[in-house]
């Protein structure tokens, strides 16, 4: 086992990148909503005036607190993405990750290659969002909350871990625009890239591109200036806000003053079956990955990982029909120490946390299997059951 590096992190709230999961919601032609700050949200941004017209608030709505605001934005931020699942009857695979496997890392470097194998293994196998949690208790929460010291060297290796995968799934040339300058970043360029559908060259034309709003007003069009990686920025329909990633629909013309419109993000897949990257959210434990479920009614059909679980072969394995599967990695002492240090569970037997429990690799040479090394097997394991799963949802 090797020394754990050092290295600086923010707070794990402040971490996550708030630009990076800024996204325009499905409704954003039918709502108008206010944007705020909170790295975990997608920010819904307001039309053009004089195409909508909006039902008037009462004054008592205007005139909440924040906070109250901030939780009603969260609410309606999910509902639009819950009716656009239901109505496109996508299921979803989530994978959740440990992130004390950074703090066995011996270098920055190492630990950034890591993080890399992860981003791989996700998108290879299309999965649609990644949660890393910490094995943090109640105290421990509260606690990290006032570190201020960037230099911390007990900081958790999740914060990292959230930024390099998230970092990895942005195409290249909204990275400079939507990631400040950061120590964690210094070996990023060694990796390999993702190479996902939605990282476009400069010469390539697809349906959808992903952008970044821009600051500068278009000279003959009400609207905004969006960055979208090719030798002109594109204006689309919508006053939206500066540094706000988002989907543009390209369509087939070519031509770039043509005015563009903004689509949610999970488009490209529901519409031309284009995987379309993956989320990254993070979570102070593990009863956390599943209560902070994004998706309306959670996830339906938990997994657990281990060495400890139940010795079934890919083919005999069964998955029920499910609309948001979770598959959960456990760090370098397994889900049962994150199950044992996590105050929700305490007095269960770490098989009381999932639907099943189960072994992938039951003939393993080495004693020890590395997560970033589990995932790739696991994720090979799954592939036929949850294919056999997926088409029960068709039919």
């Amino acid at each position: 086992m090797g020394k754990k590096s050092k290295r600086s992190h923010d707070d794990a709230e402040l971490e996550l990148e708030p630009k990076l999961t800024e996204r325009i919601d499905e409704d954003f032609k039918k709502k108008k909503k206010k944007s705020h700050d909170d790295p975990e949200q997608k920010v819904s941004l307001d039309g053009d005036a004089k195409k909508k017209k909006k039902k008037k608030k009462s004054k008592e709505e205007e005139e909440e607190p924040e906070q109250t605001m901030i939780q009603e934005e969260k609410e309606e931020e999910v509902k639009p993405n819950v009716e656009e699942e239901k109505k496109e009857d996508r299921p979803t695979v989530t994978i959740a990750i440990a992130g004390s496997i950074i703090n066995n890392t011996q270098s920055l470097e190492l630990a950034t290659r890591l993080a890399g194998q992860i981003a791989r293994a996700s998108t290879i196998f299309r999965i649609d969002e990644i949660v890393v949690f910490d094995n943090k208790s109640s105290s421990e929460i509260n606690s990290s909350s006032s570190v201020t010291n960037p230099s911390d060297s007990n900081e958790s290796g999740a914060p990292f871990l959230v930024r390099i995968l998230k970092y990895l799934e942005t195409p290249q040339y909204l990275r400079k625009t939507l990631f400040p300058k950061h120590n964690d970043l210094r070996f990023v360029g060694m990796l390999p890239p993702l190479d996902a559908p939605h990282h476009l060259r400069k010469h390539e034309w697809e349906q959808y591109r992903e952008g970044v709003t821009l600051r500068e007003k278009p000279t003959n069009s009400e609207g905004t200036l969006v960055d979208v990686g090719l030798d002109k920025s594109v204006v689309v329909d919508q006053v939206l806000t500066p540094g706000v990633r988002v989907t543009v629909a390209m369509g087939t013309n070519r031509d770039l003053d043509v005015v563009r419109q903004i689509v949610p993000p999970s488009k490209p897949r529901e519409e031309a079956g284009m995987y379309w990257g993956y989320k990254v959210r993070y979570a102070s434990h593990l009863s956390s990955v599943f209560k902070e479920c994004p998706f309306e009614g959670g996830y339906d059909y938990l997994i657990g990982t281990s060495e400890h679980g139940l010795k079934i072969s890919s083919s005999e394995l069964k998955i029920p029909t499910f609309r948001h599967l979770l598959i959960a990695f456990g760090g370098l002492a397994g889900l049962e120490e994150s199950v044992e240090e996590d105050n929700q569970y305490k007095g269960k037997n770490v098989r009381e946390a999932f639907n099943i429990y189960l072994n992938t690799c039951p003939h393993q040479g080495s004693r020890t299997i590395r997560t970033e090394e589990a995932m790739f097997i696991s994720l090979q394991y799954f592939q036929e059951p949850i294919s056999r799963a997926m088409k029960g949802v068709e039919a």
